[in-house]
């Protein structure tokens, strides 16, 4: 018999135990990220965030995990309810509390329910929606799911589904001109256009490992994360002390992309590598120049892929501009569990009617190409 325990900080469970429950592939489920954020200040109770991860046990061994959190709001999930807890007010509910499976502040599509059998996958859902009725929560979520994770929800978990752009070498390209070979003719005028104005520039980039990184480095990197969310208006909750973390726990995981004029640093890319894909995360700037974005955030983690054997780049959530830089549209998923009837019929409805849009909006998009018929 397995027993359904949540836990209140990922630190109680031994990360060997916890890291065995899944391939290892996605950096963002292991053991040392999640416990990073919360063992480096970035899930503050003000943020909404606050751990409560499941796990079925057999006696003191961990058979299967879940990350939890309980959520009082909708901060850094990517995944937009607003629309959802805006009708519960208006009906007099609270749609917070809610508990969230997922990873936080990262819209990054890797396994929710971490375990070897599909009847354990089955249990973990079950306790998630017990969890639900024992606390008396409105929902659980479960945000990113791969879609190995589908057989795992019965028809009362309504599903969403996303877009966002990602690059694959499926064609096996070797080099940057062989992936720019397989455009048609705007689309690679267009890329070396923008390359060379930032070339003009006298900008080179340097590429750093979490095991290369200075601390200058990532103090500088947190810096320009910095001012990114705050150019933005929002809430940056990593802190540098988890930058640091990363470096030391995850030392081949993390990439940095520094774009470089002289001895100044004037941009920077924050990736995470995991087994044959690169996630873009986070970037800054000190010069708004020409072209520079696009080449700190995109062409150097396509160069970077070709030249590490990577067949995955996924430089984050939305932004139609990847399209015509070579990140093809791809669905990315999400479940949702609401616990009042008549509230989960509407929502259902709701789900249906966006599912449509999406797929029609994915389908648009794909005849949008920037490659050649023949690639």
């Amino acid at each position: 018999m397995l027993t359904a325990r949540v836990i209140g900080a990922l630190s109680e469970i031994p990360a060997l135990q916890w890291d065995a429950l899944h391939d290892g592939r996605n950096p963002f489920v292991t053991h040392a990220f999640l416990a990073g954020l919360e063992q480096h200040g970035c899930l503050r109770p003000h943020y909404g965030w606050t751990p409560q991860h499941l796990g079925l046990w057999d006696g003191d061994l961990l058979l299967a995990a879940a990350p939890g959190y309980r959520k009082t709001n909708s901060h850094g999930e990517f995944v937009f309810d607003h629309a959802w807890a805006h009708a519960y007010a208006q009906h007099g509910q609270d749609y917070f509390p809610k508990l969230l499976c997922a990873v936080p502040y990262t819209p990054v599509t890797g396994s929710r329910l971490l375990a070897h059998t599909d009847a354990q996958r089955h249990a973990l859902v079950q306790a998630l929606t017990d969890a639900c009725t024992n606390e008396a929560l409105s929902s659980a979520h479960v945000n990113f799911h791969t879609a190995e994770d589908d057989a795992a929800f019965d028809r009362t978990w309504l599903p969403r589904i996303d877009v966002q752009y990602h690059w694959r070498n499926n064609a096996g390209w070797h080099d940057f001109g062989e992936f720019l070979a397989a455009m048609d003719h705007k689309h690679r005028k267009n890329i070396r256009q923008e390359r060379t104005k930032v070339e003009r520039a006298g900008i080179a980039f340097r590429t750093v490992h979490g095991d290369e990184a200075s601390e200058g480095d990532l103090a500088t990197m947190h810096g320009y994360y910095l001012r990114t969310f705050r150019d933005y208006g929002n809430t940056p909750a990593l802190t540098l002390d988890f930058f640091r973390h990363l470096a030391r726990a995850m030392p081949r995981q993390l990439v940095l992309f520094f774009a470089e004029r002289g001895r100044e640093t004037i941009a920077g890319a924050l990736c995470l590598r995991g087994g044959d894909t690169l996630f873009g995360r986070y970037w800054g700037a000190s010069e708004p120049l020409p072209g520079l974005h696009f080449e700190t955030c995109y062409y150097q983690g396509i160069e970077y892929c070709l030249r590490e054997g990577l067949r995955v780049f996924e430089p984050g959530a939305q932004g139609e501009h990847k399209l015509a830089r070579g990140f093809l549209p791809t669905l990315v998923r999400s479940r949702h569990w609401i616990a009042d009837p008549e509230f989960a019929m509407a929502v259902g409805r709701w789900c249906a009617e966006e599912t449509a849009s999406v797929q029609r909006y994915a389908t648009t998009l794909a005849m949008h190409s920037p490659f050649r018929a023949d690639h």
